[in-house]
């Protein structure tokens, strides 16, 4: 069961889009494991080379807008990140991470209090989050049991293959 999530934090701004995330160039790639590596290359080229599994996002406010790729969140997964926190999500993004597995929280307070590399803590079930690196701890959303079944099935479909 997730319970407790811990990494590195990779901090970006606010209103980071999903063109941001992945450019729509590489959408045309055959497959995810070939589009990873374009992972946010205009906000940070090195991030896909850099970023290593377990790793956090940290985003400001509207995380995710623009269009409703579901490969912008599937990059992410690819690489291993471990969740997404932001201050708020684009409401199609938040669905399409659950529904990939993707563990997605929201919390207004810690992104302030977050510097790049500092190492997190979230427990998805309190709804809390350690900024392990400053000692600091704040609260965020909890994801609800139906959402941790889905998660904890890797996705959407892998949860409805279990019925």
């Amino acid at each position: 069961m997730i319970n407790v999530i811990t990494g590195k934090a990779w901090k970006f701004g606010n209103d980071v889009d999903t063109d941001q995330i992945i450019p729509s160039q590489y959408l045309l790639l055959p497959n995810v494991e070939e589009m990873k590596q374009y992972t946010f290359e205009p906000l940070d080229e090195n991030f896909a080379s850099t970023v290593c599994p377990g790793d956090i996002i940290v985003g400001g406010e509207n995380f995710g807008s623009g269009s409703s790729r579901e490969q912008a969140p599937l990059v992410l997964k690819a690489l291993g990140i471990s969740a997404v926190v932001a201050k708020s999500f684009a409401r199609i993004f938040f669905r399409n991470a659950i529904n990939i597995g993707l563990p997605v929280v929201i919390c207004k307070e810690v992104y302030d209090a977050v510097e790049q590399n500092d190492t997190l803590e979230i427990d998805v079930l309190k709804g809390t989050i350690k900024n392990v690196t400053e000692d600091r701890n704040f609260t965020s959303t909890k994801l609800p049991a139906h959402v941790m079944n889905i998660l904890e099935a890797g996705g959407l479909i892998g949860f409805l293959n279990k019925k």
